[in-house]
């Protein structure tokens, strides 16, 4: 077997990853695969085409191995095994690959959580509902995950973790980070404190509208902040017609535009209209 396609197992982190290097050119790799650090016991090198090889991680300048294996050695191997189990449960339910940075972030945050509960800091979520509303695949799965991670470390993890673990468990099929969705998270929630006191009611968090307008704000922010266009062939009239709502989506373009530093097209402007003028109507119907 020729040396150019041989990686050699550097460390088995767990029975799903196993952090190698290659033969020649000594360039690191962490490996991914269902069963893969269990099947690698004993083996001194993996071809880099093993079938049983999900995807591969290159470490480079910006992320050495021995970041990586600093980060691993201070992180129990029972919440390694744990967050494999979670991960595993997340490609079953989602049906998706996820992302190498979850085989890192995840045993980290969870490892943190430990930490937290076990001296008595306290766990607060302001976005637990957004996140319920916005994500209920993964909040089903993450309250499954922090079933498990209870059973496994004899510990009762408040709800609004379930909430921190979502964004986790999002992030794990999407290129965008738990960081980025929170600082999302944090700008819609100022919209919605921002509609609520100038309309001067609280909306129904569990209408489909405000789901709906939640799911296109976010949306909207995430495409702005990636530099994507939507073309929106109903501005020109929800503006004509509804000039009060637009006048008013206007105004939350100025949010985001203010706390992100960028234009929001009139096209965006014309959707967070629609949206706002749908949320409006069930909210006085019901009032």
């Amino acid at each position: 077997m020729s040396k150019d396609s041989l990686l050699k197992i550097d460390r088995i982190v767990g029975n799903n990853v196993i952090l190698t290097s290659h033969a020649i050119t000594n360039k690191e790799y962490v490996l991914f695969g269902k069963g893969l650090g269990f099947t690698s016991k004993g083996n001194q090198s993996i071809h880099m085409n093993d079938p049983q090889i999900e995807r591969r991680y290159r470490l480079d300048e910006e992320q050495p191995s021995s970041q990586f294996q600093a980060l691993i050695e201070n992180i129990d191997p029972q919440v390694i095994q744990i967050s494999e189990q979670i991960i595993d449960k997340v490609k079953d339910r989602l049906g998706t690959p996820v992302q190498p940075k979850v085989y890192f972030a995840l045993p980290n945050h969870i490892q943190f959580v430990i930490y937290r509960l076990k001296n008595e800091m306290e766990i607060s979520n302001p976005f637990l509902s957004e996140t319920r509303l916005s994500f209920p695949q993964e909040y089903e799965i993450a309250t499954e995950a922090v079933d498990m991670i209870n059973q496994h470390f004899q510990l009762q993890i408040p709800e609004d973790e379930i909430g921190f673990l979502t964004l986790h468990i999002h992030t794990c099929t999407e290129t965008v980070s738990v960081g980025q969705l929170v600082k999302v998270r944090g700008l819609l929630n100022k919209i919605v404190d921002y509609i609520e006191d100038k309309m001067g009611f609280k909306l129904q968090r569990t209408s489909t509208d405000y789901v709906r307008l939640i799911t296109h704000l976010r949306g909207a922010v995430e495409r702005i902040i990636e530099g994507q266009h939507i073309v929106n062939p109903f501005t020109a009239e929800i503006r004509t017609l509804h000039s009060d709502i637009y006048e008013f989506a206007v105004e939350l373009a100025e949010i985001i535009s203010d706390e992100l530093d960028v234009v929001v097209s009139e096209d965006e402007i014309g959707y967070i209209a629609i949206h706002l003028y749908r949320l409006f109507q069930i909210e006085l119907f019901t009032r």
